[in-house]
């Protein structure tokens, strides 16, 4: 039967223990929502991208035939994502049902032309590209126009590069902090067994042999901390598909499975090397300096 003290240093162990491990998995939880964003900022600025409309229109020299051979030719375009045809007389009751009046009586015929709309691959959608792709269709006659919005594509090229940039920079420093908070929770749970470790090595114990069973357990609690940080990611990125699924979190699952994989090696890396250092500080240390 354990006496009082021993049920106390038990109740003190446990609670070092579940301290280290909801420090791990705290860390660990931030650190992987970082890399998420990191992984997915390409992602979600390529969906931002292909929403850019590149608007061909055609004027009333245009046939039927030459429309249908423009989409085509669209169709077949390795850097065209989608092709959509709007007839002047479907823009025509678009903008009535948007407007709530038929403009048509107020003029007496419909000013409006058949319009092509493009949707580009991501990669292309540069104001280069779209200016050359513009200047191409213009030299036919049956175009009168090539339209697209140059201000918001020159402000997604800029802004990506800079947000980019930035998340990298976050994710590093939170990287240094996770280390950081890591591995001071772990060398507090071996400081409080520095005299056990003295008294190992003064009956003959190699310092291998001392580092052994710590590192072992540490690398558990980083096992378990990492394991609790992935549950809590897949949580959060449940209810985040569930009330934004516009994100399409889970249509990557590589990249779910890469950060799901490198939270639980860096735990438990983090660990060992943590582990690994503070015991050899206290193997080095004399008997009068552990007081």
């Amino acid at each position: 039967m354990q006496t009082p003290f021993e049920r106390f240093q038990n109740r003190r162990l446990m609670s070092s223990y579940f301290s280290v491990v909801l420090s791990i998995s705290l860390v660990l939880f931030l650190l992987g929502a970082l890399g998420l964003l990191v992984l997915n900022t390409k992602a979600i600025s390529n969906k931002f991208k292909e929403q850019v409309v590149l608007s061909v229109y055609f004027n009333e020299t245009a046939k039927a035939a030459d429309i249908t051979q423009l989409q085509k030719a669209f169709k077949l375009t390795p850097e065209v994502k989608s092709v959509k045809f709007i007839s002047k007389e479907d823009a025509a009751s678009m903008m009535q049902e948007e407007y709530g009046a038929d403009f048509l009586d107020d003029v007496g015929y419909n000013p409006l032309e058949d319009v092509v709309d493009i949707n580009l691959k991501a990669d292309f959608v540069t104001e280069q590209f779209l200016d050359s792709l513009s200047q191409i269709q213009l030299q036919k006659p049956f175009i009168s126009d090539v339209r697209y919005d140059r201000d918001l594509v020159h402000l997604m090229a800029s802004n990506v590069k800079r947000l980019s940039f930035w998340i990298l920079v976050i994710c590093a420093i939170f990287s240094i902090i996770a280390f950081l908070l890591i591995n001071s929770s772990i060398r507090l749970s071996i400081y409080s067994k520095r005299f056990i470790i003295k008294t190992m090595q003064m009956v003959g114990a190699t310092k291998s042999f001392i580092r052994k069973p710590f590192i072992a357990h540490s690398v558990k609690l980083g096992l378990i901390g990492s394991i609790l940080a992935v549950a809590g990611l897949a949580i959060a990125l449940f209810y985040l598909e569930k009330y934004v699924p516009e994100l399409e979190l889970f249509e990557q699952p590589i990249e779910l499975i890469i950060v799901g994989l490198g939270i639980l090696l860096f735990g438990m890396i983090i660990s060992w090397v943590s582990t690994f250092f503070a015991t050899q500080r206290f193997l080095k240390l004399r008997s009068d300096q552990l007081y």
